[in-house]
């Protein structure tokens, strides 16, 4: 027996990782109607630590932060106060209480906590994980658990959700997924989705229930007429209880990559209802608060360029089309140091008019060192 257990232990996989992502920022408050500064500059550290634990097909997978705000003026801001009211959609905080210091806050976070079984067929993840739906490059409308917001500095970085997921691949070209979450308020969120590829593209269905939200929606992407150009469409159809409203939203877009190492994506969102600012500010915790825009339609692009093997350049641009037009401009160069060490020095450029969507706030710039180990 004991022999068994040692040999069992002995096929047990161990990955740990630390990394550390260091911001420097100067920040246009979010709020420039009801504050006098118009910036701020503060540092903001993340130290994470990840856990990988695989044994034959099962998997364990904990990643932990610990976060440090220095800069007693953002600190001590309506911005800051509104990050602090920020939580996961989980039944319980997954992070502890800010502690405040002289010139900053400090506090940690349970970042993803999920064990899982996958095979040939079968893929079940129950725990703190992130589920990701949609095919969007820019925006991801059908995807109300974990959205990517391209307006963040960080787009990919999202609360996790309590959940367990079933995913069936009765084919290779095939896959059936169930989920099931627990939210803050005790209640549950269903989802179920079917993609399969379908003689010239991948087509998928989803649907979304919670006491609050439905969501009826689709998803495709495939290759352009053998160009090698990539075009994707997803949207759905929303009714949102809290909200009192029903409507339709949709991205159609496409991406290819050039011999010389650019890769340009465009891509258009459209929603049939528009929601005011104060209208977001007031719902931050809904469901849908990411697909609560204010224009009807928006065009977005972005184009990536590998200068070397150690450098990168970027650039999206967002536009909104509205009663007055504005831009939103992320231009971005990155260094790759080594294989543990990126530095990135990018912006947030928004362009318009003072009543306009983006034009109302100002410019955000920031310096990015990450290493990991």
């Amino acid at each position: 027996m004991i022999l068994l257990l040692t040999v069992s232990l002995w096929s047990v996989e161990n990955k740990f990782t630390i990394e550390n992502t260091n911001f420097t920022i100067e920040q246009a408050s979010a709020f420039p109607a009801l504050t006098d500064e118009a910036s701020y500059l503060y540092n903001y550290d993340r130290l994470r630590l990840k856990d990988i634990l695989t044994w034959n097909s099962f998997y364990l997978t904990a990643i932990a932060d610990v976060v440090n705000y220095v800069g007693d003026d953002f600190v001590n801001s309506l911005d800051f106060k509104y990050i602090e009211l920020l939580r996961a959609d989980t039944p319980f905080d997954t992070r502890t209480n800010f502690y405040h210091y002289d010139s900053g806050t400090i506090y940690a976070k349970l970042h993803r906590f999920y064990a899982g079984y996958q095979d040939d067929h079968h893929n079940i993840i129950v725990g703190l994980q992130k589920i990701s739906m949609g095919v969007g490059r820019i925006w991801v409308p059908t995807d109300l658990y974990n959205p990517k917001n391209s307006f963040a500095r960080e787009p990919d970085e999202v609360f996790p959700v309590l959940a367990l997921t079933y995913a069936y691949s009765p084919s290779d070209l095939s896959v059936i997924r169930a989920i099931v979450s627990m939210r803050r308020d005790k209640t549950y969120k269903y989802a179920l989705s079917y993609k399969a590829f379908l003689d010239i593209a991948d087509f998928g269905l989803n649907v979304i229930y919670s006491d609050d939200t439905q969501m009826y929606g689709y998803e495709v992407e495939g290759d352009l007429f053998d160009t090698g150009a990539e075009w994707r469409s997803e949207g759905g159809y929303y009714i949102s209880k809290p909200l009192d409203s029903e409507f339709y939203q949709a991205i159609l877009g496409a991406d290819y990559g050039f011999k010389n190492g650019i890769t340009w994506t465009v891509e258009g969102y459209y929603s049939s209802e528009t929601f005011t600012y104060e209208q977001i500010i007031l719902y931050f915790q809904n469901d849908i608060v990411n697909n609560m825009v204010q224009s009807n339609f928006y065009l977005g692009t972005s184009l990536t360029y590998d200068f070397n093997i150690a450098f990168n350049g970027s650039v999206m641009l967002i536009e909104s089309f509205n009663e007055d037009n504005s831009l939103f401009i992320v231009p971005a160069i990155t260094y790759t140091l080594n294989d543990n060490n990126i530095l990135i020095l990018s912006a947030m450029i928004n362009s318009g008019s003072d009543q306009s969507e983006f034009g109302r706030f100002g410019n955000t710039y920031f310096f990015n060192w990450k290493w990991s180990y």
